[in-house]
This record gives C-alpha cells, sequence and structure tokens, in this order.
C-alpha cells in the first residue's frame, strides 16, 4: 500500500473511531436504568509490574502489556525508559536509526560499546541482533507480540550467557479457553498513526493460537526525522498429553529511519535511512512434571540492518551497506525438584552466529565481505534449597556454573553464588555472578575491512569479564506496598579496544578496565483497588566518569487511577540527569567529551471505557500527551526531541 494510500486509509479509520465514539456515549447515556457497569478491571501497578527476584537471588525486572498499554508505548525505548535502571536514546517519535545514539537502551551504564554491546537482546528466549557489529537494533524487537519484557539487569549464568545485561521479549499467547479479537488505532502530532490489530484462541483445552499485527509511521517532529515500522507475528501451541506440550512462534518486521542529522547542519552530513527486517522461527518442546519441568527450543533468526545513502570520506561519495544477520541452534533447560526445598536447573545452550554484507557506492565501487561464523557451546547447571519455612524464617543458598566453549576463542567460566534470607514478607538477597562476554564478528570485519593493519590480532582476544556484586531487600506490606532496595557493584575487565600506533602496525587487545556501582529503589502502592501509585530512584557512579548514558540520579514516578467507574487516568514521568552520550568506541584512551543536560519528562493517557451494545464487548478512546511541561531536551546534543504532543486512539475488544 502507498503512503498516500495509507494515510487516507488511517484517516477514514481515525473518524469512524470518532462516530464510533459519539455513538457509544450517547448509547450510553440513554441507558437510564440504574444498574452499574462493573469494571473491567482495577488498575494495576504503573510503570512496571514488578521486581522478580528467583530461588537463585538474582532478579529481573518485568513490564507487562498492561504497563506498556497505559505508558502509550510505541517501541521498546518507551516501554522501558522509564523502569528504574534504564536509560535510553533515539532520534525520532517513531523508529530507531542503526543501534547506537539513534535508537538504544543502556543498563546501569551498561550497553554503550560500538561495534559490540554488552547487552544482548531477546525474542522467545532466543538472540535477536546484528551480528556483523555485535549490538541490538531495536527496531527488530516490536512490543506488539510481547505478553512482558524482561529486564535483567546484571549477569544471570543460569538463565543466559555471552553478555552482561539481557532484555527478553515473551510473546503473546491465548491462556483462556474462548475467543479474544483486539483493534487498536491512534493518529497525532507529526502525522503520527498507529494500527494494530490481534486475534487469539482457545478453540479446546488442547491447543490455541494467536494471529497479529501491527503498522506505525510518522514525519517526526523535524525535518527528515522520518520512521515506520511493520510487523506480523503468529504462535500456535498444543498439548500432547497432561505433561507435555509444544508451540511454535514466528514473527516479521521491516522498518525504517531517517537520521534528521544535527540541527542546522548541511544536509549532506546526514547519515541517510537505516533499514532493519527479522525472520523469526522458534519451535519448543515443554514438559511438566511434578518434580520435573522443562523445555527444549530449536530456532532461526534472520534478517537485515541497512545503512543507506550514508556519506563516506570521499566527497561527493554516498554508501549503501547491506548486512546480513543470521543466527540458529537450540536450547534445553530443565528444572528438577528431587526433594523437598531444592531446585536444581541443568540446561544446554548451543549457539551459531553468522553474518555478511554488500557495500554498494554512488562512483560504482562495490565492496563485499563473505563473512565468518562463531559457534558457542554452554552448559550450565545451579543448584538451590529453601532451609525453614518458605512462609516463616528461611534461608535460600544457591551455587552455579555456566561453561563457554568457543570455536575461535579459550574456554572460559562463569560462576555465581547466592543466598536468599527471609521472614514473612521481608526478604534479604545477596548474589555474586561472573559475566562472560565474547567478541562478535566486529573483530572479524574490522581486520579484514576497516583496518586491515590489524590482521590476525583479533584471534588472541580473550572474553570481557564483569564481576557482580549485589545486596538488596524487600519488604511488603500486605498486598497494599512493596518496596525494593537493591545495591550494586560491577567490576569490568579485558574490554577489548584496538591499541593505535605507535609502534606499528595497530593491534587489538584486553587493556580497559571501568567499574559501576550503585543502588536503586522501588515503592509500588496500592492506595485503593482503582488507585496505584509507582516511585522508583536509580544512583549510579561510573569510573571512568565519561562513560556514556550514566546518569548519576534518575528519578521516575507513576500513577493509574480509575474513576467515575469508566474513566482511567495513566501519568508517569522522569527526571534523568545529566550525562555523558554517544557510543563507548572500541580505541584504546577514547574519550566522550560530549554531554546532554539533565531533563524532566512527563505524560500523561486519559482514558474512557464504553459497552458495545449489549454484548460482552468493550470500546474504549484515549488522549495521550507527552511531554505535557514542552521540556527542551535531547540524547545526543544537536538532535532536539518532540516538544508536547498528543495521540488520539480508540481500542476495541470482541
Amino acid at each position: 500500500m502507498s503512503r498516500e494510500k495509507m494515510v487516507k486509509t488511517l484517516a477514514t479509520f481515525t473518524g469512524a473511531l470518532a462516530l464510533v465514539f459519539i455513538a457509544g456515549v450517547g448509547m450510553c447515556e440513554e441507558m437510564l436504568e440504574p444498574t452499574v457497569l462493573e469494571p473491567v478491571r482495577v488498575v494495576g501497578s504503573p510503570i512496571i509490574e514488578g521486581n522478580a527476584i528467583d530461588a537463585f537471588a538474582a532478579q529481573k525486572t518485568v513490564v507487562t502489556d498492561q504497563q506498556m498499554e497505559d505508558l502509550n508505548a510505541q517501541d521498546l525505548q518507551t516501554a522501558l525508559r522509564q523502569t528504574p535502571g534504564v536509560t535510553i536514546s533515539r532520534y525520532n517519535p517513531i523508529g530507531s536509526f542503526g543501534g547506537a545514539t539513534g535508537g538504544a537502551v543502556f543498563i546501569r551504564g551498561l550497553g554503550s560499546s560500538r561495534p559490540g554491546a554488552e547487552i544482548k537482546t531477546f525474542v522467545d528466549g532466543v538472540p535477536v541482533y546484528m551480528s556483523i557489529w555485535n549490538h541490538p537494533l531495536l527496531d527488530l524487537l516490536p512490543i506488539d507480540p510481547a505478553q512482558s519484557v524482561e529486564v535483567y539487569k546484571s549477569p544471570q549464568p543460569h538463565v543466559f550467557g555471552n553478555a552482561f545485561a539481557a532484555v527478553n521479549l515473551v510473546p503473546k499467547a491465548a491462556l483462556k479457553e474462548g475467543y479474544q479479537t483486539t483493534l487498536r488505532g491512534s493518529y497525532g502530532s507529526y502525522d503520527t498513526a498507529v494500527v494494530q490489530g490481534e486475534h487469539g484462541g482457545r478453540p479446546t483445552d488442547r491447543w490455541d493460537y494467536y494471529l497479529a499485527g501491527a503498522y506505525r509511521r510518522s514525519d517526526g517532529h523535524r525535518d527528515n526525522a522520518n520512521g515506520e515500522l511493520g510487523n506480523a507475528y503468529a504462535r500456535l501451541g498444543g498439548t500432547i498429553n497432561s505433561h507435555w506440550g509444544a508451540y511454535a512462534f514466528a514473527l516479521w518486521n521491516d522498518n525504517y529511519a531517517d537520521d534528521p542529522g544535527a540541527k542546522g547542519a548541511p544536509r549532506a552530513q546526514r547519515l541517510g535511512r537505516y533499514e532493519t527486517r527479522l525472520w523469526l522461527v522458534t519451535a519448543s518442546l515443554t514438559n511438566e512434571y511434578e518434580k520435573a519441568s522443562g523445555f527444549f527450543k530449536v530456532y532461526r533468526s534472520s534478517g537485515e540492518g541497512d545503512w543507506l545513502d550514508q556519506p563516506t570520506s570521499r566527497e561527493g561519495v554516498r554508501e549503501d551497506l547491506f548486512n546480513d544477520f543470521l543466527f540458529y541452534g537450540f536450547k534445553a533447560r530443565e528444572s528438577f525438584r528431587l526433594w523437598p526445598g531444592s531446585e536444581l536447573v541443568a540446561g544446554l545452550d548451543w549457539d551459531r552466529t553468522e553474518g555478511d554484507y554488500v557495500a554498494r557506492f554512488t562512483d560504482g565501487k562495490r565492496d563485499v565481505w563473505d563473512g565468518h561464523d562463531f559457534t558457542l557451546l554452554s552448559p550450565y547447571a545451579a543448584l538451590s534449597h529453601t532451609f525453614g519455612d518458605p512462609q516463616g524464617f528461611r534461608v535460600i543458598p544457591s551455587v552455579g556454573v555456566r561453561y563457554y566453549d568457543h570455536t575461535d576463542f579459550d574456554g572460559q567460566w562463569s560462576p555465581h553464588v547466592g543466598v536468599i534470607v527471609g521472614y514473612g514478607h521481608t526478604e534479604l538477597h545477596a548474589s555474586y555472578a561472573r559475566g562472560v562476554l565474547y567478541p562478535g564478528l566486529d573483530v572479524v570485519v574490522f581486520s579484514q575491512k576497516v583496518i586491515p593493519a590489524l590482521k590476525d590480532t583479533w584471534k588472541d582476544l580473550d572474553a570481557e569479564v564483569l564481576d557482580h556484586f549485589e545486596l538488596g531487600i524487600r519488604h511488603r506490606w500486605a498486598e497494599k506496598l512493596t518496596v525494593d532496595v537493591t545495591a550494586f557493584y560491577d567490576e569490568g575487565s579485558d574490554r577489548y579496544v584496538v591499541v593505535p600506533p605507535p609502534p606499528f602496525p595497530p593491534i587489538y587487545d584486553n587493556v580497559e578496565d571501568y567499574t559501576l556501582k550503585g543502588a536503586e529503589a522501588t515503592a509500588t502502592f496500592f492506595a485503593t483497588d482503582r488507585l496505584a501509585f509507582f516511585a522508583g530512584a536509580t544512583y549510579l557512579v561510573a569510573d571512568p566518569d565519561d562513560l556514556p548514558y550514566t546518569p548519576k540520579w534518575t528519578v521516575t514516578g507513576g500513577l493509574n487511577w480509575r474513576f467515575l467507574d469508566r474513566w482511567t487516568l495513566n501519568v508517569d514521568g522522569e527526571r534523568v540527569g545529566s550525562m555523558a552520550v554517544r557510543e563507548q568506541a572500541r580505541r584504546f584512551g577514547a574519550l566522550n567529551t560530549q554531554k546532554v543536560d539533565a531533563y524532566v519528562l512527563l505524560n500523561g493517557k486519559l482514558s474512557y471505557q464504553f459497552p458495545l451494545s449489549h454484548t460482552k464487548a468493550q470500546g474504549t478512546v484515549y488522549v495521550a500527551v507527552e511531554n505535557i511541561l514542552n521540556e527542551d531536551y535531547e540524547y545526543l546534543p544537536g538532535y532536539p526531541m518532540p516538544g508536547t504532543n498528543v495521540m488520539f486512539g480508540a481500542k476495541f475488544t470482541f
């Protein structure tokens, strides 16, 4: 469909939604019977669903699709930007330009290295990122298929490997018998339009399915700040018998984002357009017994990250770079409860990584990198045991280890230990974990194409290491208030960089170290079943102090309020301190001199829910306002972000 037709379709759709809203309001006013419509739901937790601590004293933060809807999130950045410990960067309202300053998430100061990154991104537990340059591309990770987003802020060898932090999208599934269809549409500032549709069903207790898709586009708040996101996904699940089940999941997306360039800079300095595409398929066999549960998953994740119309060092010459990536492998995991209070986890990951590129120049020249491949085999095991009363006084020690066998680099061990001490609704948790991060295909392509003088020095590299220490406490006051406070200390070593001359030639070497330390606090308070508050704060100190995206203080907050039966108000806000920005270059001694000022961002959403005729179907109309205070802020100097902007939308559930 052409852009003009799409805009006309969206305009027609928006008008139809407005008519339905007017009719719905009129219909409700005509219902004179004293019957009061029962609310479909009481409010949930604002911003995040909560922080989950497993039996190995490891913590993750969970953001569900309900929080994302309340935040009016359109992508992973807006879904996570209020999450304590997370910082984001972007250029455009819709679409991420590349994988660095134009669209990225950073977790407790991790994730800014380019090429390469300390954070890995997953969908359904399998890798989705750009293999060649070894970093995430967030447009490959649409939030529409996600039932929830899991944010792992530290190494957790019993969950994932070859990363210091991770983000995983858990796919939606039809969990209840029957059928449900949801249609959404919205339109707002900068000619921003969104259309979403999903349908799921569980005809019997033996099988279920889920089908959905979404399309977003925007002209952006600046000239050439265009972006477009499109995705489709499906899940099919079935029950084999009382203990075994299986499901398959598929995701496709096609996206682009333009670089608006630094404000006032010549058009020729704009970095062009970044296009991304993904084809992902997973197939899983699951089991659930009284004393064991687990899965076996095979996957194939392939796609493209094409950087088009980018400037080169040759005057007047532009480049189109076509990058192809491919991951495939399997993941097996089983949890055993061999005796009361025990949990033994054993697993095996086998992951193969491939990539290649073709570059075409406007002067007719062409460059090809035929690619390389890595294979990583990593078995792991962990054991925990609960001593005492799970509802009273309890002590839960744990220990585990993951081993890495890499085709091109030396093997590594990744141990972890933890303990939870609890009494009633209070828990103290302490843990240590070693994260291991291998160089990616970026070191090969740099040595063969970008800086040939590096030759084969990449083969002498070791894996990077992060030693993570964490101490936290949680207390719950009945079902009203939950408070989490966590202190952390990260010591990174053996960061690989290019060491330039003298003496010649340049070499790859593991020579850089860094530390990240700080604390996080979150509180969720349910004042009533219709009013909930959230507050969070992160304190972060980095050494060296020019590490990008490490604001010293970040404060977030939000509320969800259901009032007058059908109205809901969602408010979220954050105050982010000043920070160094741009990517952390893989060059020895590189300094980050660019900084952005602190900013305060306040957003809100007002919704009205109404019944459709006399059926169980529901309609919702809403208005969402971003940057209510019209704050002047930016994630990169010269790239101002939008002022106050508005979006109107509607949702229908059948």
